[in-house]
């Protein structure tokens, strides 16, 4: 496959653009070279030299409809006539924030919008703070919060590094972090409860709350096991610290009400982004009125010029507006699409008695090499799943026009075809051979 002129592209790029990209993840995408594309459409994109691919990055989540929805298209068309960012109110985004709050199983809750999934977790961990009085989060190793220097530590540490199973020792994700905040991470294993109540007892009335992936989409897509969530939940309450969910990826995603729908468990605050506006940037912390009421009577600040802009508040309502319409339908048409992906995978890994691993939900799985039939969380992942193998089967399904993740996290969206689905097994078929 001719990649000539995104090359040409990237070297261009090196000269004005650090790294050519502008986001680090984008140079560890499959390939020869970081693609440049020219357009998207459903479940297809086409880059700079004219190759097509159907693409399962979507984004890194956020559309859930596919690339440039039209109904979104004409929403945000029309809305933006009247103006971009207001720092005002309209009706709009509160008819936006109703609708939400109907979806979202958490009772007697209110919202508050921001930007960016980064930046939605950031008042998340002041509110928590703030409400509690407490200096301390509990974060898991794996899971993914954003990349600032208060939370992006033990994401995917070294071994080496990450010391003990029941006492693990924040590592941070980029050189130039500012080291002091890790005094007041607390870093736990997850899917573990009797891990988690030693955290608490070795930090007895330090921690303000705990943040996790209900589903942990930034390792294997893990779905927890019975009577985690239910647990740490009661630990949370026991201890007098507030549970957060990020659902950055899962909410919208999986189910109308997110993970907190698919699970049952109703945690005391959640963000949310990626896929709530269809690919627009928003994030979105919901939460139980009484600690909400902390942001809206100023005790905890919270700003952001862009803050529901037309164009994002128009994406929203549009999105929110077309899954209602839909019904249970949406999701379950979404989510049958991606198990009959994943099982025409695991098919084909059997078929060729191929060690490749999927894992997850329909919407959004992960793909992975390891013998073991199930990965429980980040150090499993790390003793077990071959990488450096996965990101040659990426590659390689580059080259038969299936755009992959760099992390092996998978995204169906509603325009993915049958069509495009039998194409990827037969890709995978033809790929796993040579690897």
């Amino acid at each position: 496959m001719n990649h000539d002129k995104s090359r040409q592209l990237y070297e261009r790029a090196l000269q004005s653009v650090a790294g050519g990209v502008h986001s680090q993840i984008r140079v560890n995408e499959p390939g020869d070279v970081p693609l440049f594309f020219t357009h998207a459409q459903g479940s297809k994109m086409w880059d700079a030299d004219g190759n097509e691919y159907i693409d399962y990055i979507q984004g890194m989540g956020p559309n859930l409809f596919g690339h440039a929805p039209e109904f979104i298209n004409e929403e945000v068309a029309e809305d933006m006539k009247n103006g971009y960012v207001f720092a005002a109110q309209f009706e709009r985004e509160l008819e936006v924030a109703e609708m939400l709050l109907e979806m979202i199983p958490m009772p007697d809750a209110t919202v508050r919008m921001a930007s960016s999934g980064t930046e939605i977790d950031q008042l998340l961990f002041r509110t928590m703070r703030g409400y509690t009085g407490r200096p301390k989060i509990l974060k898991f190793e794996g899971h993914y919060h954003g990349w600032m220097d208060s939370v992006n530590w033990s994401v995917h540490p070294p071994l080496d590094k990450a010391g003990p199973e029941d006492a693990p020792v924040p590592v941070g994700e980029s050189e130039g972090m500012d080291e002091s905040v890790a005094e007041d991470l607390v870093i736990c294993q997850w899917n573990d409860l009797e891990l988690v109540e030693k955290a608490f007892a070795d930090h007895p009335g330090e921690i303000a709350g705990v943040i996790t992936e209900p589903i942990l989409a930034n390792t294997n897509c893990i779905v927890p096991k019975p009577g985690f969530m239910e647990g740490l939940k009661q630990l949370c309450e026991g201890n007098g610290a507030l549970l957060a969910f990020d659902e950055v990826i899962t909410g919208f995603r999986v189910a109308a009400g997110g993970a907190q729908e698919v699970l049952g468990v109703i945690p005391d605050l959640a963000t949310y982004a990626k896929a709530m506006a269809g690919g627009f940037p928003i994030s979105m912390l919901v939460g139980r009125r009484e600690i909400m009421n902390t942001i809206g009577d100023g005790t905890i600040y919270h700003g952001g010029s862009f803050n529901s802009n037309v164009m994002s508040i128009a994406a929203t309502h549009a999105s929110l507006k077309y899954i209602r319409e839909q019904g249970d339908s949406f999701y379950r048409d979404l989510n049958a699409k991606g198990i009959r992906l994943m099982e025409g995978l695991q098919e084909v890994a059997k078929s060729l008695e191929s060690d490749l691993h999927v894992q997850g939900l329909g919407s959004v799985f992960a793909i992975s090499f390891t013998t073991k039939d199930e990965i429980t969380n980040w150090r499993d992942h790390a003793r077990n799943c071959d990488d450096e193998k996965y990101a040659r089967f990426a590659s390689e399904m580059l080259k038969e026009g299936i755009r992959l993740s760099s992390n092996g996290r998978t995204h169906l969206s509603s325009a993915h075809t049958d069509e495009d689905i039998e194409k990827t097994i037969a890709a995978a078929a033809k790929v796993l051979p040579r690897l």
